[in-house]
């Protein structure tokens, strides 16, 4: 960002009436100049919308989407929006909250709440929920394994989708049996069906989600109403101990490092770094064949998950990349090897939990304990959901349909459209459309395509601005302060609370704390230890044992380094984010929401995280040794 830029921000909040910045006069980073080009005009803050646009609050929503969007990216981007816009609106008639507006600027997506409807729209909202969330509430488990169904089947049909060879000839049959859609024909269909499954898998993705956290949040008014000093951390607390699906991928390379100890192939396993050399390694021997095939075993589907969140095609995944699962078993055959149980904490947590609620529940007057014990019963039992539609959608259906968009690409890479697979992810979706016309032409008259002579300047210089926005600092919000910060959902997601509002505001009068950052106690625990900063799930291979997790927001497919870090540290998140649950389940310190973690903290530097109270300190250079750092408490 320029210092006129800074300037400009300074003068926009001198006074009383800080802001932040005017999404308008945000200046374009340099080398980056054309990067509007790279998404759609509905993404865009247009000049004719300037004065609405000004005066709304726009948050960056770097909980889910962090990084600069690729222009193909975008699309599932807005399929994740629309989901929960039409679940909120349009299907359950959420009575006091409708979707999102979202906006593109300099290539990081912020989003807008939508005013809240008068009374009287309220009112009219809140039968139509009764009924239709009572449904579901009523009809849950039988409700949920029907959904499993459909979005297994999603997953199915992405696979089970074919992109035509483009062969010099029909086959024979077509002429003598056939006589439907050509190759070139089928090509278009396919790729549009692929569209309608990254279109509708949000609808299946938002349609217990918001129901699940609208129970939750019921349960958690209930404890604050009877008990006002109660933090939230703890009323969180008594819906953790139970399984989820996130866990089992982590829970399978515990096995397999079990396995491979049992079958006496431990050694082959850490001398092995990725899918060839364990091939070369337990190939040769029975008990490394049996060991392979527990692998393979394990693979589907729970290696169709992402080592970032999954809405980028740039995080790859496990299925893709054994570097990461491959570190994880290796780490856990040498901690059986030091004698630790790897079994998961879920007792132990749940006896926890257990005690806690007893502890609060005996303290209730007897007209409300049959609510607090419903309320909780229900909050334990939309829980699953809550965090297993994430393994559905954004890793396991995502894997695949990130892969399937791959092999249209390898097809448009055949006929000289461009160089490299990961190309295509350039272009916005509507462009890839274009190009298969233009193939279709080429392909049906038997001639040369036109892409090969258009694309690839505008891809190279796409990937110019790509970085150059990569490399541009996003204010974390936009427009006026405002007023109030009271919707349960963005404090309880996304941590933002009116002292989030007022730690950005400090930190851009340059007034923030270089030695102590303030969020939400995530996961209960203190622990010390030297920080290690990742901004990208590609650096994860640099975590060394010991040391504290800084990131800008963590994915459950991370869970295999939470045996190497002592505490976890997130600039963004709430109480029930990813981040925060799987802590708790893990017994990880974590603190979530520290808003600028990523940019005080750094690599090296000894810091005490406080996962009891919210507060991360930095104490300074690490010591010379570790032999006094204090351990986890």
């Amino acid at each position: 960002m320029t210092s006129e830029t800074n300037n400009q921000r300074r003068a926009e909040h001198d006074g009383d009436n800080r802001s932040f910045p005017d999404p308008y006069s945000l200046l374009t980073p340099v080398g980056a100049e054309g990067w509007e080009e790279m998404y759609a005009y509905h993404n865009r803050f247009l000049p004719e919308r300037k004065t609405e646009d000004s005066a709304k609050t726009w948050f960056r929503n770097s909980l889910h989407f962090p990084e600069v969007s690729y222009p193909f990216d975008q699309s599932i981007i807005d399929g994740s929006f629309t989901g929960t816009g039409v679940t909120n609106t349009r299907v359950f008639a959420l009575p006091p909250a409708k979707g999102l507006d979202v906006r593109v600027i300099n290539g990081y997506t912020y989003m807008s709440a939508l005013p809240s409807p008068d009374e009287e729209e309220q009112a009219r909202r809140a039968e139509e929920f009764a009924a239709r969330a009572s449904y579901y509430f009523q009809n849950w488990d039988a409700l949920y394994e029907e959904w499993i169904g459909r979005v297994t089947e999603a997953i199915q049909g992405v696979g089970a989708l074919e992109v035509p060879a483009l062969s010099e000839f029909e086959p024979l049959a077509y002429v003598t049996k056939d006589r439907g859609p050509t190759q070139g024909n089928q090509l278009l269909a396919a790729y549009h069906r692929l569209l309608e499954y990254g279109d509708q898998i949000w609808t299946l993705h938002s349609e217990f989600l918001n129901l699940g956290y609208t129970a939750y949040l019921q349960f958690l008014t209930l404890c604050k109403e009877n008990f006002p000093e109660i933090d939230d951390q703890t009323v969180s607390r008594m819906v953790s101990g139970v399984d989820v699906l996130l866990f089992r991928p982590d829970d399978e390379l515990r096995k397999l490092a079990n396995r491979a100890e049992e079958l006496g192939v431990g050694d082959q396993v850490l001398n092995s770094k990725d899918e060839q050399s364990l091939s070369t390694n337990l190939g040769g021997t029975p008990s490394g064949q049996q060991w392979l095939e527990a692998l393979e075993q394990a693979k589907d589907p729970w290696f169709n998950f992402s080592y970032g969140s999954g809405m980028y095609h740039s995080h790859r995944s496990w299925i893709d990349d054994l570097a990461m699962p491959i570190r994880g078993i290796g780490d856990y055959i040498e901690r059986l090897r030091a004698g630790e149980d790897l079994t998961r904490p879920t007792q132990r947590v749940a006896s926890e939990r257990d005690e806690i609620v007893e502890q609060y529940r005996d303290l209730l007057d007897e007209d409300v304990v049959e609510a607090f014990d419903q309320a909780l019963e229900l909050s334990r039992t939309v829980f699953p959901y809550v965090e297993n539609h994430n393994f559905y959608v954004e890793h396991w259906f995502l894997t695949n349909f990130w892969n399937k968009v791959r092999e249209f690409s390898a097809r448009f890479v055949e006929w000289g459209f461009w160089g490299d697979v990961e190309d295509v992810f350039f272009l916005r979706r509507a462009e890839v459309e274009e190009a298969i016309h233009d193939l279709q032409m080429a392909w049906g008259a038997g001639g040369t395509p036109q892409g090969g002579f258009h694309w690839p300047a505008i891809i190279a210089k796409r990937k110019e601005i790509y970085k150059a926005l990569s490399e541009w600092s996003p204010p974390p919000a936009l427009g006026p302060v405002p007023e109030q910060v009271n919707e349960p959902l963005t404090i309880m997601l996304w941590g933002i609370t009116p002292e989030t509002v007022e730690r950005w505001l400090d930190a851009q009068d340059g007034n923030a704390s270089k030695s102590v950052l303030t969020g939400f106690a995530g996961s209960p625990g203190v622990a010390e230890g030297p920080a290690r900063v990742l901004l990208r799930p590609d650096e994860l291979d640099t975590i060394q044992h010991g040391e504290i997790l800084v990131a800008p927001v963590t994915s459950p497919s991370w869970t295999p380094v939470f045996g190497r870090i002592r505490a976890a540290v997130s600039d963004i998140g709430g109480i029930m984010c990813h981040a925060a649950i799987v802590s708790r389940e893990y017994e990880l310190p974590a603190v979530v929401g520290v808003g600028f973690g990523t940019s005080t903290i750094k690599t090296g530097q000894w810091v005490r995280v406080d996962g009891d109270k919210g507060v991360v300190t930095i104490l300074g250079e690490a010591p010379t040794t570790d032999s006094d750092a204090p351990e986890t408490v």
